[in-house]
């Protein structure tokens, strides 16, 4: 038969384990809410940036990675859109490859982009062509504004990107960061 200091002991060790679960699950929750300050999981969504990412691939944004820092050509970012997401009625989040910074000058021609009047050679793009749609239009060239940037899908001829007018130049506020690694497909993981 147990007595009372038996009885007691068993409360306290019950108490104790209790008291360091909510230890943890602080520490934890402090932990994940810290990780994602810094960092946002993202699933690429649509084909737009074929071959360099795919429909459901997994990526790890850097939501701080601008913040000492301009955005370069050739980064890869997490934009918020003007374009609607008709299921959620908010702005859509989309991924991109910054292509132009403040003050270079864009110009498309015979399905050929030029990036401050020199031929922009891209390996990475799907089909190895940039239509120009209306930002600019074919033969005419643009400038990019101040704190705007000019982003552009890899798979250009499935992309709306700053082509569109619906789209157009990015301000510097809606670069939400930038894709850092790939996570998934495991066979794919890569750091960009």
């Amino acid at each position: 038969m147990r007595d009372y200091h038996d009885f007691k002991v068993m409360s306290n060790s019950k108490n104790s384990v209790l008291k360091n679960m909510l230890v943890d699950m602080v520490i934890a929750t402090v932990l994940a809410a810290a990780i994602l300050f810094f960092i946002r999981p993202t699933i690429v969504n649509g084909e737009s940036m074929e071959n360099t990412l795919h429909n459901g691939d997994y990526l790890i944004m850097a939501r701080k990675a601008y913040s000492k820092h301009d955005p370069e050509k050739g980064d890869i970012v997490i934009v918020k859109s003007a374009l609607t997401d008709y299921e959620s009625g908010k702005h859509k989040l989309i991924v991109k490859r910054v292509i132009g910074v403040p003050g270079d000058k864009i110009a498309i021609r015979n399905n050929n982009l030029y990036l401050n009047d020199q031929n922009y050679n891209e390996e990475y793009i799907k089909d190895g062509i940039t239509p120009a749609v209306d930002i600019p239009e074919d033969g005419n060239s643009v400038i990019v504004p101040d704190g705007c940037y000019y982003v552009l899908g890899d798979n250009r001829c499935n992309s709306t990107d700053s082509r569109s007018s619906e789209v157009g130049f990015i301000s510097r506020s809606d670069i939400k960061g930038k894709v850092v690694v790939r996570l998934y497909p495991f066979s794919k993981i890569r750091s960009y």
